[in-house]
Formats: structure tokens, C-alpha cells, sequence
């Protein structure tokens, strides 16, 4: 599903121009990275968390130079569903049709 095909599902759902709920949901996308960009977590209850996860500095290997090269400790963002959120995709029976096809 594309970022359009929510949007006119939201507009369906709620009976919003679709104008408005693409203005909301972009604006929901920039307060997510803008939140996480400053180091502060999001907790939505019944959905999940937009949290920072730490990423320890390590050595790797450029493969092609045939070289040892230091990674930085460093953060990325990462989503944690919520328990409620992953019962309902586990009770799905629309997973498997989905992977089938």
C-alpha cells in the first residue's frame, strides 16, 4: 500500500478532503522525524513506538579495498509495534492469502 492509497482510504473512512488528510499525514511524517532527528521517542498506545536504537561502533570490512574500516557509534530509527497491534496482524488470515499470491 502507497502513501496515496492511505491517504484516499482515510478519505473514505472519515469523509475528510483529501486535501486535509494528505496535509495531516505528511505533517505526522515531519513531526516523526523531526521528534526522533532531536533524540526523543514516540509512544502511540495500542499502535507502537517510533523509538532511536544505539548502534555500537564497530569494525567492518570494505570488501573491494580489501580494508578494515571503523563505524562510528551511531542511531537509527526503529518502529516497535504494540502487543494489541500484533495480535490483530497474527489473527489475520489475509497474511497468508498475501504471501501466497
Amino acid at each position: 500500500m502507497t502513501k496515496a492509497e492511505v491517504i484516499a482510504r482515510i478519505t473514505d473512512q472519515t469523509g475528510i478532503e483529501k486535501g486535509d488528510v494528505t496535509t495531516t499525514v505528511e505533517a505526522f511524517f515531519d513531526v516523526v522525524k523531526e521528534t526522533l532527528a532531536e533524540g526523543e521517542n514516540i509512544y502511540v498506545r495500542g499502535f507502537g513506538s517510533f523509538v532511536n536504537k544505539k548502534r555500537a561502533r564497530k569494525v567492518a570490512r570494505n570488501i573491494s579495498k580489501n580494508t578494515a574500516m571503523i563505524i562510528d557509534e551511531h542511531y537509527v530509527p526503529s518502529f516497535k509495534p504494540s502487543k494489541v497491534f500484533v495480535e490483530k496482524v497474527k489473527e489475520s488470515d489475509k497474511i497468508g492469502e498475501a504471501v501466497e499470491a
